[in-house]
């Protein structure tokens, strides 16, 4: 008699294979077809193995939302580390942040993490925090040090980057969805002028308390 055939057993994909397929999923369909079915289809395993990993699709997109972070945090402290001037670093730092265009897989990604945090639990939330304290803790570094140099004028780091990066939120929503006018090129030109107002040095108000003058 035959012996039946043994029965192959495949390992399962590195995780990191299973988020970089779920971003690539995310830029080729978007959101609306990243399902978990379709995911174990692309990496080879069952909906129900990525669910023994993953729990819930809402820590699937957090997962997938780390791992790309990861890869955009080594890529934002390179080039913070890159020689040049503070303000030179800072247009790239911007350049990094904003989305890439209309849809942008990362950015929508963001959105829909953000939207469904509402029902996060504490450690999601914390996750979610560390992302973008890492963004933060840099920008305030690279603002304190264009002040000691005298590039920028002395404003409190702390502040000016709440207020930047909240300027660069909206705009990335704006350019994500694809508001008409909100393109990127559009959103880096205005994203210029609020630097030229807020931090180049001169006699300006604003941050250091004096009128604006008209």
């Amino acid at each position: 008699m035959t012996p039946a055939p043994r029965r192959t057993r495949h390992a399962a994909p590195p995780r990191e294979d299973v988020l970089a397929a779920a971003m690539a999923t995310i830029a080729a369909r978007g959101l609306d077809g990243l399902t978990m079915a379709s995911l174990g289809r692309d990496v080879g395993m069952s909906s129900g193995h990525l669910l023994y990993y993953f729990r819930t699709k809402d820590e699937l997109l957090l997962r997938t939302l780390e791992w790309s972070e990861s890869r955009l945090g080594a890529e934002r402290r390179a080039l913070l580390a890159r020689p040049g001037s503070a303000r030179e670093r800072l247009e790239a730092y911007i350049g990094l942040y904003l989305p890439a265009g209309h849809r942008d897989p990362h950015w929508t990604l963001w959105l829909e993490v953000w939207g469904r945090s509402q029902n996060a639990d504490d450690d999601a939330r914390a996750r979610q925090a560390a992302i973008e304290g890492a963004w933060h803790r840099d920008l305030v570094a690279l603002l304190a040090e264009g002040i000691s140099r005298g590039e920028f004028r002395p404003v409190d780091p702390d502040r000016s980057a709440t207020r930047l990066r909240a300027l660069l939120d909206g705009f990335s929503v704006h350019v994500t969805v694809g508001i008409p006018g909100a393109g990127r090129a559009q959103v880096l030109a205005r994203t210029t002028e609020f630097l030229d107002e807020t931090l180049a040095p001169g006699e300006r108000g604003g941050e250091r308390g004096g009128p604006v003058p008209r």
